[in-house]
């Protein structure tokens, strides 16, 4: 089964909205496939996107040099460990959060309520 995502995307900077159409393809037949399951389907994967987004935007992850044994899913874990410690104490901009925390060595340990 193939389904149409139609969005609203606002431009912060321009302030201009257009409309976002993407296709999917689903596995499921019709009758298995409610419309609330497909979004919440969608919107859960948009969610691993963004996430993916930030770590590459911020860390350079794609850049990475890190490619053998476990260090690949340990950096990206540190990363998402970051991330989500930021985000938990209010951080909207993580690169803002990374660069405030880095000039001073008590306030990682204080976000992660270790100090």
């Amino acid at each position: 089964m193939d389904i149409r995502v139609t969005d609203l995307v606002d431009d912060l900077k321009t302030g201009k909205t257009t409309v976002k159409t993407v296709y999917a393809v689903v596995a499921w037949p019709p009758e298995q496939a409610n419309p609330a399951e497909l979004a919440q389907l969608v919107r859960d994967h948009w969610k691993i996107e963004a996430l993916h987004h930030v770590r590459d935007t911020t860390f350079a992850e794609d850049a990475s040099q890190v490619r053998t044994g476990n260090a690949p899913r340990a950096m990206a874990t540190w990363r998402n460990l970051a991330i989500g410690a930021l985000r938990t104490a209010g951080t909207k901009n993580i690169a803002a959060g990374l660069r405030h925390n880095a000039r001073n060595p008590h306030r990682p340990l204080t976000l992660l309520g270790l100090r």
